[in-house]
Order: C-alpha cells, then sequence, then structure tokens
C-alpha cells in the first residue's frame, strides 16, 4: 500500500517514516514538504493514503484536499487537536495528535482499506462555503448540469462544485452512473422505478423521490443496457 507523507517539518517526516517501519505492508512512496508539492505528487504517485499535515506555510492541509480531483484515503496528522472534528467532516480516516503513539498509529493503519484500481473517480472533495465533505462517489446518486459547474445530490445535501458535468462523466464507472440526458448523470444503483413518458422515453425515480427525465436517444440506451 503506498503512502505519501505530507509535512514542512522534516523532523516530523522522519519519526512518522520511523514509526511507519513497523508497518511493513505501507510502501512510503515520498515525501511532501509543502501543499503544492503534495498535490503535484499525489497526481504523479497516485498513492492509497496520505499522512497529511494540517496547518503548513501557503497551503493548509484542508486546502489540499479541496484541489484535489481524486482523494486518496487521509489520516491527519498534526500538532493541534482543534481541527479534529473538521477532519472528520470531511471523511477522514484518522486525526492523529503529534507526537504519533506508536498504538495509534496502528490502529489507523488497520482502518486503511485495501488498495483497488485507481482510473476510475473514488472521492471527491466538495466545498460548499464554510461546509465541506469528502464524498465517496457510490454516495452520490444524481449530478446535475449547470454550466461550468454540477450540484451533486447526496445524503440530503445538494452543494454545486466547479466541475463540468462533461468532466466527471470521463472518470465516472459507466457500470454505475448513466447519462440521463444533457443535464443529468443518474446512480444506476439508486434507481427505484423505470416509467415510460408520454413521448416514449423514460422517467427513472430514484430513491428519495426525485424523478429525472431521460432523452429519448438515452432511454433507447437505458433499455440496451438494462435489457429493459
Amino acid at each position: 500500500m503506498k503512502a505519501l507523507i505530507v509535512d514542512d517539518e522534516r523532523l516530523a517526516r522522519q519519526e512518522l517514516r520511523r514509526l511507519l517501519g513497523a508497518h511493513p505492508e505501507i510502501e512510503i512512496a515520498g515525501e511532501a514538504c509543502s501543499g503544492q508539492e503534495a498535490i503535484e505528487m499525489i497526481g504523479r504517485l497516485a498513492p492509497d493514503v496520505v499522512f497529511l499535515d494540517v496547518r503548513m506555510p501557503g497551503m493548509s492541509g484542508f486546502d489540499v484536499l479541496e484541489r484535489l480531483d481524486d482523494v486518496p484515503q487521509v489520516i491527519f496528522t498534526t500538532a493541534y487537536d482543534e481541527y479534529a472534528l473538521r477532519a472528520f467532516e470531511v471523511s477522514a480516516l484518522d486525526y492523529l495528535v503529534k507526537p504519533v503513539a506508536p498504538a495509534r498509529l496502528a490502529s489507523a493503519v488497520a482502518r486503511l482499506r485495501p488498495p483497488v484500481g485507481r482510473t476510475r473517480l473514488e472521492r471527491v472533495f466538495v466545498k460548499d462555503g464554510e461546509r465541506c465533505w469528502l464524498v465517496r462517489v457510490g454516495d452520490i446518486f444524481l449530478l446535475e448540469s449547470e454550466g461550468n459547474y454540477t450540484r451533486l445530490y447526496f445524503a440530503g445535501e445538494r452543494p454545486l462544485i466547479p466541475r463540468s458535468l462533461a468532466a466527471l462523466d470521463e472518470r465516472l464507472d459507466p457500470a454505475v452512473f448513466f447519462r440521463a440526458g444533457r443535464r443529468h448523470i443518474v446512480n444506476l444503483k439508486w434507481v427505484e422505478q423505470v416509467e415510460t413518458g408520454i413521448a416514449g422515453n423514460l422517467l427513472v425515480k430514484l430513491r428519495g423521490g426525485i424523478t429525472v427525465e431521460m432523452s429519448r436517444r438515452q432511454s433507447v440506451r437505458f433499455r440496451e443496457v438494462l435489457s429493459l
């Protein structure tokens, strides 16, 4: 399992590397000393987990997550405990306060999920005003285009993110997500009911009560995909 250590303090990086030596399942792929360097290395190395400091000059750990298209598993490591709530709000795997205790590190490592193929978007960091989430893509049941922005529907939330629907469509698993038309992508696992509209196209009702009207062309393709 590939790991990236991100911390602006060299001694802190060395200490974490030493502690991780007790976990042979973790391969340290690299170290970053700034948020910008972390973004570049995450894009290049595609680590399975990032041990991420919170307070760094220029760019915080939260700023790093906001700039990522595909967010790996995150374990925050910091000398400050006041960011713990915010860390878990963005679905961080764990929050370790320095100096990191070996037992706490072992507990965090034990919670890591095995690496999977990273060709598809797995998680996305979402920020809407002061609120932010680290959302598993499978929990998103609808994506709706609003110009160059996309509104995500998940867990009762509807934040708007600065990414086009077309750009997101390229990263989503086609076995799970279906382009219903120009404005919508639906999560097939959330489809509860399918009806035929008066124009012969399909109306897809998702769990939670939202109904999406498919284009006629995509209705034909939907029937082919699901053998309706």
